[in-house]
């Protein structure tokens, strides 16, 4: 358990650590060694310590220490967790980087975080030169491995808390700025402090009910991004909350998915909704129960799927609700009896919680649809929240007008008080868990030379949830070669998942009077469209590389 007193997350490793140090923190399975061409095998939380003191006094000879900021690229590899914890004693700051990201996307988040040093695999660290160069940032970019060098002209940065007066310290400390996917253009740095990471951990470890963690030695499994905030802050701290190990994958496979749940021992799991969908796609075996899993922790599973994958898989998949934004401060969870299973149930609000739902016009209502409004209860609304978002003042205040955190998601409430996800307020498109937004796509496809106006829209994903559909107006030979160019070239502009997975040639985009696009009219038009023969479908070339 994260004691009170603690202020760092480098503090409550240390802890357990030292009352578990023979037991394993990470456990990299054979197959994602393999891929990474790393280790297999555990780490202790000895070993880990040993690895996080010995980096942390390099980077303190080589002059690094609180206000700097640390950009890393890692993948999902344990590396990340070893430079976060040495950064976080230090008091210096990690910035997560998501790995599909191209250089357009990358410069924009070097030059807005400030860094002043980029720790990337080997593969990429040309690329981020490249990006910090455009950026006009002179950062030193390195592995891993390398020697730790002095660092860049970037230099220590004030670390902006919007939210809360005096010092800047101990848990108000900003541990990791981490960029939102983007739902109205830009993506935005959320500054999370310690006492954010701390309340995850906390919240996991306390939460009891049908994700019950004890400390005697559960073992945690993650195919999900360490850049996001679930298993960066979720999966890792509630291990270290409770001396648990964490198994992170470099991605989902579903071909080998219950091979490495078997192998890695896992008690407990995270999940996106797509995994579940895919999972109950393959044929049932003898071995569906052989294993040691009590519970799955995620979100957005297929409501038609729910009952008989947990009749199938022998355990319950518990739906949360949360957001960057919202960390540990707002969650609701369906943990508790009884359950409503196959409805899309996000549980109850916790005693700890404040929810308000609100109409269009900012009135309340009982139970909605509207959106959802949360803080927590007693002197300290924003507790266990994002501390604002970097160099963004307005839209902190914005977020928080009233009083409130303005989530921009649309929910229902029934009598009982058990709460239903109904539909995104903002623009966005949300594929396999990833939020894209339509303007910056749009941007993208019009710096095409053949586009001559686009629109982006989501239309349903049988597997991805949402697909990226574009209306292009276009001069040329508006036919499946011309589709395939421009994707194409999207795709080395963005990550390969905000690139359009069905492209449609218009005569013209349903716009305003003053020439916006009309959003409710695009998507009624993509809904159309999507099933239309001249739909160009150009999904299969939406695949992840290592480039």
């Amino acid at each position: 358990m994260i004691e009170a007193c603690t202020q760092t997350i480098w503090q409550a490793f240390a802890a357990t650590a030292g009352r578990y140090p023979e037991r394993p923190l990470f456990n990299v399975l054979d197959e994602t060694a393999g891929i990474y061409g790393i280790q297999s095998g555990e780490t202790s939380y000895r070993e880990v310590s040993d690895q996080v003191t010995e980096l942390a006094a390099a980077l303190q000879q080589s002059g690094y220490g609180a206000g700097f900021r640390v950009m890393l690229l890692l993948e999902n590899r344990p590396e990340f967790f070893v430079w976060l914890l040495a950064l976080n004693r230090i008091g210096a700051s990690a910035v997560p980087v998501n790995p599909d990201l191209r250089h357009s996307e990358l410069t924009y988040m070097a030059r807005h975080s400030e860094p002043s040093l980029m720790v990337a695999i080997e593969p990429r660290c040309q690329g981020l030169a490249a990006a910090a160069k455009e950026a006009g940032l002179a950062v030193p970019v390195i592995t891993p491995g390398d020697p730790v060098p002095h660092p860049g002209t970037a230099g220590p940065v004030a670390l902006q808390v919007e939210t809360r007066g005096g010092a800047i310290e101990g848990e108000t400390l900003e541990a990791a700025l981490l960029y939102t996917s983007g739902t109205t253009g830009n993506p935005k740095g959320c500054i999370l402090t310690n006492s954010y990471f701390l309340e995850a951990g906390r919240w996991y470890a306390q939460a009891g009910g049908l994700c019950a963690l004890s400390e005697d030695g559960e073992r945690m499994i993650t195919p999900l991004p360490i850049f996001h905030m679930n298993a960066m802050a979720y999966s890792f701290m509630a291990m270290v909350a409770v001396g648990g190990c964490l198994t992170v994958l470099d991605r989902f496979h579903p071909s080998s998915w219950w091979e490495s749940v078997r192998e890695s021992g896992a008690t407990c799991l995270h999940y996106l909704g797509v995994m579940p969908s895919m999972l109950m796609g393959a044929p049932e075996s003898a071995a569906d129960r052989d294993h040691s899993v009590r519970f799955g922790f995620g979100a957005g599973v297929d409501p038609k799927l729910h009952a008989s994958f947990e009749e199938r898989f022998g355990f319950p998949l518990v739906e949360a609700w949360a957001m960057t934004e919202t960390g540990a401060g707002a969650v609701i969870c369906a943990n508790q009896l009884p359950r409503r299973v196959g409805e899309s149930c996000l549980g109850k609000p916790g005693d700890e919680l404040d929810v308000m739902i609100v109409d269009a016009e900012g009135a309340e209502s009982r139970n909605g649809p509207g959106e959802l409004l949360v803080r927590r209860k007693g002197e300290e609304p924003q507790r266990g929240f994002f501390s604002g978002y970097f160099k963004n003042r307005e839209a902190t205040a914005e977020a928080w007008a009233d009083g409130w955190f303005h989530t921009g998601d649309i929910v229902r409430r029934e009598d009982d008080g058990s709460m239903f996800f109904v539909d995104r307020k903002k623009n966005v498109i949300r594929r396999s868990g990833e939020n894209i937004a339509a303007v910056e796509v749009e941007s993208a496809l019009m710096r095409h030379p053949a586009v001559k106006a686009a629109a982006v829209a989501a239309v349903p994903d049988p597997v991805r949830g949402d697909e990226v559909f574009a209306c292009l107006k276009v001069e040329g030979d508006a036919g499946p070669a011309l589709a395939g160019e421009i994707v194409g070239w999207c795709l080395e502009q963005l990550a390969y998942y905000k690139a359009p997975g069905y492209v449609a040639f218009v005569e013209a985009l349903p716009l305003t009077s003053t020439q916006k696009i009309q959003r409710r009219e695009l998507k009624q038009l993509a809904e159309r469209l999507v099933e239309d023969p001249a739909t160009v479908d150009t999904r299969a070339m939406k695949k992840r590389t290592a480039a």
